[in-house]
């Protein structure tokens, strides 16, 4: 099985988030969670996702997930 990292920080994913098979890690997702959209860091992680998870949605590419039903 293939090591996730975090889309933010790059660091090895050992908890966190999977969105779309991306990863990212509990700091940064708690970083996100309390970020004012007027710091620089609001920017980064914006253009962060952006390119490593919503063109997946756009195209319409999702990951099929047996486990879960909605």
């Amino acid at each position: 099985m293939k090591k996730k990292y975090c889309i933010i920080c790059g660091k090895p994913l050992s908890n966190g988030i999977i969105i779309y098979g991306r990863g990212i890690c509990s700091c940064c997702e708690e970083r996100l969670i309390n970020l004012e959209n007027n710091l620089d860091f609001y920017d980064y992680y914006r253009k962060r996702i952006r390119k490593t998870i919503v063109h997946y949605i756009i195209r319409g590419e999702t990951l099929h997930c047996q486990n879960y039903h909605f």
